[in-house]
């Protein structure tokens, strides 16, 4: 039986209600697993291993108090650790730095989900243009003069940069719009910085649907993120609507399309974006709606990721 140590943001700051990270905390503990929680900062190298700063950690289900933790002392990573890495993006040095001592406690044999050169190499919207067959009509580029000669034969798209995430920096150009130069001069510094723009998907009305995976199987239901009022974004961070529904006939196509290359990856938990029948990014670093699942059809997602965990250790 290995210890549970989780990589995450600031635990203090979540919301457990729809917190994916804190839904595997709650599992493994059921399932007797000693927890740990790596402070924030806490991964270093020592002597040439992989060591993190940890504390014990007990949580619980209860929104007045959802977690305690113990006296923080350093231990070096290997094979009694199941490392959770859920640190949320962007995926900055600091990150990618924690990655890369994340893998050398792999190779000292921890278990670490998801793998950590898989989170260096796979950037979560240039991934999905690796199954171009799943995804609207796209372009990336760090040259404005393109971008706005897609909007223009495209007549309506949605421009965003590659490094956001909870819908931050997302916007909706239309062919002629006045305010089309100063986004694209935001997205692109000046033509500094690369910008992914997609043909606009009018069936985003009916939600923007994240599509779980584990051990690229996809899980039977997706949470249809609904935009609300005025608001073309569906992410939840952006004030959408979470609605639980079947996969559909094309849901599971585009499953099928990605989740074995994921599995090959190391990438034991996914979470896919699809709009309509398109696949617009694939999420792997802390990849969310665990928890509104669960509640929506009486699941237990986080079960299914440490069944699928436990059959491999």
């Amino acid at each position: 039986m290995r210890d549970v140590l989780v990589v995450m943001d600031p635990i203090e700051s979540i919301k457990i209600a729809k917190d994916s990270t804190f839904a595997m905390l709650l599992e493994a503990q059921q399932r007797h697993y000693r927890l740990f929680y790596v402070t924030p900062g806490g991964l270093g190298m020592r002597g040439g291993i992989a060591t993190a700063e940890v504390a014990p950690l007990r949580v619980r289900d209860d929104a007045s108090g959802w977690f305690e933790t113990g006296p923080a002392s350093h231990r070096a990573l290997g094979p009694a650790d199941l490392i959770l890495m859920r640190k949320d993006p962007p995926v900055d040095p600091e990150f990618i730095h924690d990655t890369q001592i994340l893998s050398a406690a792999q190779r000292a044999g921890a278990l670490v989900v998801n793998d950590p050169a898989g989170l260096r190499d796979h950037n979560e919207k240039l991934a999905a243009l690796e199954f171009p067959q799943c995804c609207p009509i796209t372009i990336v580029s760090r040259k404005s003069s393109e971008i706005k000669a897609f909007v223009a034969e495209h007549g309506d798209a949605v421009l965003k940069p590659l490094d956001g995430m909870g819908g931050r920096s997302i916007f909706r150009a239309r062919a002629g719009d006045p305010n089309l130069n100063v986004i694209l001069e935001t997205l692109t510094g000046g033509d500094r910085h690369l910008a992914m723009a997609q043909r606009y998907i009018p069936e985003i009305v009916d939600g923007d649907k994240r599509i779980l995976l584990i051990d690229g199987v996809p899980v039977d239901y997706c949470l249809a993120r609904i935009p609300q009022g005025d608001e073309f974004r569906g992410n939840l961070a952006a004030g959408g609507r979470g609605e639980g529904r079947p996969l559909s006939e094309r849901d599971r196509w585009i499953a099928a399309q990605v989740g074995p290359e994921m599995k090959r990856r190391g990438m034991r938990f996914v979470g896919l974006d699809v709009i309509g029948d398109y696949l617009t990014e694939v999420n792997v670093t802390s990849p969310t709606c665990i928890r509104e699942l669960d509640k929506q059809f009486g699941l237990n997602i986080a079960g299914l990721l440490f069944d699928a965990l436990e059959a491999t250790a």
